[in-house]
């Protein structure tokens, strides 16, 4: 049976669950089911001095409607909060997030009241392991205005040691549109500080090197709203109806440079965000409008 667990107004505080995040878990076996989890925030405004802080951070211009990715912020606590609950089995430090996919009905004004839901579902085996969404949908006087899905990846080794053959690299498309990115060393702190993600791959290079990393790399999230920041500058971009689907590809290393390129369609539109070489993804995604 679903358990709910219900705040009004603001999230759960971040700096326990952040100690909880350090917690041993037990990880998943072959046979693991992930829990009926989920939470909601009631009554949340959409504005703040954080949504300044955020639009400036991630080059969104000022508008009386928030960026299609703020409501993804004001959901994490409650993302942190399922992830770090006792009955999660799954470890927080070594998920993958692999995907995202928001859908914005209509556009959400600033200081708009939103109560806020998050479900961990679909939780699936694959040949890399153990995946899983975080669901979460934006409900503004009763009507669904927002919602997004987040798959994220528990790595396991499969039953019996086999490997898989490694694919083959799909051919790298090229699209006409092109704009620089520029992203500071700084900018996993600063993302990380605003967003409640503090993951230590993004902090420092040398929390990071912990992880295996050279060095830290930009959240996944904040490339996809830079992306999606410069899009909606590009005429005829619409904020209604709109889905936007992200897979995200080889980390961006800070302080690192960017191209994010593109091509536009009547109803939908394809972009990627590219090393400073052009000959990798750091991600890929699409725009569709009903």
């Amino acid at each position: 049976m679903q358990q709910t667990m219900s705040y009004r107004n603001q999230g759960p505080g971040l700096l326990s669950l952040y100690g909880r995040a350090l917690l041993p878990k037990s990880g998943a076996g072959e046979d693991t089911r992930l829990p009926e989890l989920s939470a909601e925030l009631v009554g949340v405004s959409t504005g703040g001095a954080e949504l300044a802080r955020y639009r400036s951070l991630c080059g969104f211009p000022v508008r009386t409607s928030v960026p299609l990715t703020w409501p993804h912020i004001l959901a994490f606590p409650l993302h942190l909060k399922l992830l770090t609950d006792k009955r999660f089995p799954l470890p927080l430090l070594g998920l993958v997030h692999l995907r995202n996919s928001i859908t914005q009905h209509r556009p959400i004004g600033v200081a708009e009241r939103l109560d806020l839901t998050v479900t961990v579902a679909n939780d699936q085996r694959t040949d890399k392991g153990l995946e899983f969404d975080l669901v979460t949908r934006a409900w503004s006087g009763g009507s669904l205005v927002w919602e997004e899905a987040s798959t994220t990846l528990f790595r396991q080794k499969q039953a019996g040691g086999k490997s898989q053959a490694k694919a083959k690299k799909p051919t790298l498309a090229s699209y006409p549109n092109r704009l620089e990115v520029t992203a500071p060393e700084s900018l996993g702190r600063r993302y990380g500080r605003l967003s409640g993600d503090m993951n230590p791959i993004h902090m420092h290079a040398l929390t990071a090197k912990a992880f295996g990393f050279p060095r830290a790399i930009a959240h996944g999230m904040w490339s996809k709203a830079h992306c999606l920041a410069l899009l909606s500058q590009q005429t005829g971009w619409s904020d209604t109806g709109v889905t936007v689907d992200c897979q995200f590809k080889k980390p961006l290393f800070l302080p690192g440079r960017a191209a994010l390129n593109w091509r536009e369609g009547n109803k939908a539109w394809d972009f990627q965000l590219l090393n400073a070489a052009g000959d990798a993804p750091h991600l890929t995604g699409q725009v569709h409008w009903r």
